[in-house]
């Protein structure tokens, strides 16, 4: 005779998905995630409440997470509208002084009160602020050079605005974190002259992570993650191994910064760095909380 009280195999294999989640949850109660969210990722409604959601439910049990946020394609598209022309260099948009008026009007304006916002609504409780809040991240400018193709010199080429973290106090962060809060924070900086900076969002977060000894760094992007050539993809790199992919091609073009920011954090003494399809619902969750994992991790060797 049928069982008519049995249970849903889907309440049950949500009861699995908990259980399974379980000794991840205690293994990272009260340590440090640092999240870079990035343009691209952030470019859907959906997407955007699911990433909230899984920043919320990460406070929620135990964990500390940290936002670094993005903002290009946002920038872009406000520059467009003011009709004033960028132009890049190894990735890094040239700044002037208007475009450095327009990216930190967007970035901890527009952008930065869309995050905090859509975790509100998710059940969290956050708090928007730049790198320049606090001195929470001291930068220096960028200096970039290239060899001029006509005389074979190596020439300066100046960057503008543009800046690289240096030092990082983070005890802006650590008031926030204890407070039961989520900080969220626009990738501006400040010189020791006091001039703002833009800052790549990667690299802040970087910067950030090894300051606050993350047990993780998340690199969210539009990607699944590092490829190799038959596109499938790798899901635990060394230091050692990115320099050999890089060597024979197999990483190229926006992955390379990307990399590179992974291997700092992880000889900084983070625990590992992960890059990860923002685009998949619940990406952090699934690498985070599951076995399998959902992106291309990265610890030192």
């Amino acid at each position: 005779m049928a069982n008519d009280h049995a249970p849903d195999p889907a309440l049950l294999a949500k009861a699995e998905t908990l259980t399974e989640a379980l000794p991840y949850m205690q293994r990272y109660a009260g340590e440090t995630f640092v999240v870079k969210y990035g343009g691209h990722a952030m470019g859907d409604e959906d997407g955007a409440e699911d990433f909230a959601q899984d920043v919320a439910l990460m406070k929620a049990v135990g964990i500390n997470p940290v936002v670094v946020h993005g903002g290009g394609p946002q920038i872009g598209a406000m520059l467009k509208t003011m009709g004033v022309v960028s132009h890049f260099v190894d990735g890094l948009r040239v700044t002037d002084a208007e475009t450095a008026r327009v990216a930190e009007m967007v970035l901890s304006g527009d952008v930065n009160r869309a995050i905090v916002s859509s975790i509100g609504k998710a059940g969290g409780r956050a708090v928007g602020i730049s790198g320049k809040d606090g001195r929470l991240v001291t930068v220096e400018k960028v200096r970039r050079t290239r060899r001029n193709p006509d005389t074979g010199i190596e020439e300066e080429i100046d960057l503008g605005f543009v800046g690289e973290p240096c030092d990082v106090d983070t005890r802006l962060l650590d008031t926030i974190s204890k407070a039961g809060m989520i900080p969220v924070v626009a990738p501006i900086g400040v010189g020791e002259d006091g001039q703002t900076y833009n800052v790549n969002a990667d690299t802040m977060a970087g910067a950030i992570a090894i300051a606050t000894g993350a047990a993780r760094l998340f690199l969210l992007t539009d990607v699944p993650g590092v490829l190799d050539k038959q596109k499938n993809l790798l899901t635990d790199l060394t230091p050692a191994d990115i320099v050999g992919l890089r060597g024979d091609g197999t990483i190229s073009g926006g992955m390379i910064p990307k990399l590179e920011t992974c291997v700092h954090a992880v000889e900084g003494g983070v625990d590992a760095a992960v890059i990860l399809d923002g685009r998949v619902p619940h990406a952090m969750l699934l690498e985070v909380f599951t076995r399998r994992g959902a992106g291309t991790l990265v610890r030192a060797g």
